[in-house]
């Protein structure tokens, strides 16, 4: 799965003798597994609980929850939420926020204010660096040289100018906290396997930056239908590239409906022409009376033939 990986070095781990001494008063239960049994005994996770974060899903990240039995709400924490809250981190989103990456709060606050200086020098704007740290939680725990790495690759290897670079990972920020070779494979695949020219996939990652991090079976299984079984030809896949996140299946149904029904055609030249884009993304019900000019029965009934 294409998640968001937080860096390596996250966090050192402390010994329970270090994490009782830290919080010497009252004594913890030791032998907890759950930091639910702390709360009691910890202002710091009391309050993070009624900010509205789910201590279940952090003690399931690695070395979390040591890290937050080992800060004090008053001198750690509450710098690191106004600053979330200065990016532009909705009140309501901070425990979802925190849930997802609790290691922010270990930060050292001048690293995460460079980094935010980082993005707003590239001329980000306040409001897309609160989108994108809000989408991409662990964005601000990279480092200013991995996140100028980043975004310097996608410049170079899809050919984009600055502002087109900007857009990409604005509309998908994960690009930047994810693993790069993924992508890299992506790209080649488009290429080599698919046949897509340099500047057809700079169109198409622009319109549909997941493309980007979807599954490579799933790509050329969606292409294969579309190239060769539907015959549609490279240009119209690149103006629209929307169709690859479509399900297959739901793809095939449709093309086989309209083919029963003398109607699959998809060369903007005929009269009768659909786009690829009536084709996927019309609800079932509109996709049948304005496209295929049948009735719903006609096309569960047709399904069932399959």
């Amino acid at each position: 799965d294409w998640d968001d990986i937080p860096p390596s070095s996250a966090l050192e781990v402390i010994s329970e003798e270090e994490a009782v001494q830290i919080i010497a008063e009252p004594l913890l239960p030791i032998q907890s597994s759950t930091l639910r049994d702390y709360v009691d005994h910890s202002e710091t996770l009391a309050k993070l609980v009624h900010l509205g974060v789910d201590l279940s899903q952090v003690e399931k990240r690695q070395k979390a929850g040591q890290l937050l039995l080992t800060l004090d709400f008053e001198k750690d924490v509450k710098k690191i939420l106004l600053f979330l809250k200065d990016v532009g981190v909705e009140d309501n989103q901070l425990g979802p926020f925190l849930t997802k990456n609790p290691y922010i709060l270990g930060e050292d606050l001048e690293a995460l204010e460079t980094r935010v200086a980082y993005l707003k020098s590239k001329k980000f704007g306040k409001s897309e660096i609160a989108q994108m740290v809000s989408r991409a939680p662990y964005l601000l725990l990279f480092s200013v040289e991995r996140l100028d790495n980043r975004l310097g690759f996608f410049k170079n290897e899809l050919g984009l100018s600055v502002k087109k670079t900007k857009d990409l990972v604005i509309r998908l920020p994960r690009l930047l906290t994810g693993k790069i070779e993924p992508v890299k494979e992506n790209l080649q695949v488009c290429q080599i396997e698919l046949g897509f020219q340099r500047n057809e996939i700079q169109q198409i990652v622009c319109k549909t930056p997941k493309i980007l991090t979807a599954s490579k079976k799933r790509l050329k299984q969606t292409f294969d239908y579309l190239h060769n079984i539907m015959g549609i030809p490279h240009h119209m896949l690149t103006r629209f590239p929307q169709v690859f996140n479509s399900k297959l299946l739901r793809i095939r149904e449709r093309h086989m409906f309209l083919a029963f029904l003398g109607r699959a055609q998809y060369d903007p030249a005929q009269p009768s022409y659909i786009s690829l884009d009536q084709l996927v993304s019309l609800p079932d019900e509109v996709f049948c009376t304005e496209i295929a000019k049948a009735s719903m029965q006609d096309f569960e009934n047709f399904l069932k033939t399959l």
